[in-house]
């Protein structure tokens, strides 16, 4: 019980380490996008980058999101499966 408790615990540590350094960088990613729209003094939109316009979902912080957390879910019943 103690091995599996210690695997467990260690597998915490490890799980924390990766939420922290997604919020960290979403934060610089919040800091940066909130400093080039404030640099901005235009009154009217830009146009959107062509990069942007080929692949709307992929380059959607919200998506990669959720994309992240269903496969961390999904690699953590994975492993409480094993």
């Amino acid at each position: 019980m103690t091995n599996y408790m210690h695997k467990r615990g260690i597998f915490m540590i490890y799980i924390l380490a990766i939420i922290a350094l997604i919020m960290i960088v979403g934060l610089v990613y919040t800091f940066r996008t909130g400093r080039a729209f404030s640099v901005s003094n235009s009154e009217h939109d830009e146009e959107i980058h062509k990069s942007i316009q080929k692949h709307p979902m992929a380059l959607n912080p919200v998506f990669w999101t959720y994309i992240l957390a269903i496969a961390a879910v999904l690699i953590y019943i994975i492993y409480l499966a094993f």
